[in-house]
């Protein structure tokens, strides 16, 4: 699963507590062709987000996808997702390492310090993300990234690099070219008129 850490890497909204909207919206980017995503729920009980987990994770399994789980290791252990993601007031990685296993996926957010990916690496970090990149509606007050934090991790990271932050088909091309492995995109891609449509054009954009 560690092949799919490229393209777009679809993100649910952490303030859509819908599970058939989110069943069917994550439904539609896999059509699309995004073989990454993570679900990522801050709002809803504990039962509903295993629930939807365990969805969400069928359905990554039918499409060949890696499904992720933001913050919750606990989580991604009950359900047997392929791994986790972690901000750095999250778990610890060795801790979500130790529970999950060797062959997790385990992305740290790195914001926009190069430091702190270059300590997520040497912990064994499976990617990492650095953003927000452009004005964000999820995370309004996110501090700002420039590509040349890209740029750097391309040059000397050995893991994957994802972008996260506002990012639309209009400005994603700027991403790819400085480096950015993986496009970690919600609004751009669950607020789309079609979001099938939407995952496929941002899947071209990453193989261009």
């Amino acid at each position: 699963m560690k092949n799919n850490l490229r393209g777009l890497y679809a993100i649910t909204d952490a303030h859509e507590s819908n599970p058939e909207k989110i069943r069917r919206d994550v439904d539609a980017a896999l059509r699309g062709g995004t073989r990454l995503v993570q679900y990522r729920d801050k709002g809803s009980d504990a039962l509903l987000r295993e629930q939807t987990a365990r969805d969400l994770l069928a359905a990554a399994t039918r499409y060949g996808a890696t499904l992720i789980i933001n913050d919750d290791i606990r989580l991604a252990w009950k359900v047997g997702a392929h791994g986790v993601h972690l901000g750095q007031d999250d778990n610890t990685l060795l801790e979500a390492r130790a529970t999950l296993g060797p062959d997790a996926i385990i992305g740290i957010s790195c914001y926009n310090r190069f430091d702190l990916a270059q300590l997520a690496v040497e912990a064994g970090a499976s990617y990492v993300a650095f953003g927000r990149f452009f004005p964000s509606r999820t995370k309004p007050q996110a501090a700002p990234a420039g590509l040349d934090l890209l740029v750097r991790a391309k040059r000397e990271l050995t893991v994957p690099v994802a972008a996260i932050g506002g990012i639309t088909q209009d400005n994603a091309g700027a991403l790819i070219d400085a480096g950015a492995d993986m496009l970690a995109v919600v609004d751009g891609l669950f607020g789309a008129p079609d979001i099938e449509q939407a995952a496929r054009h941002f899947q071209t954009l990453c193989q261009r």
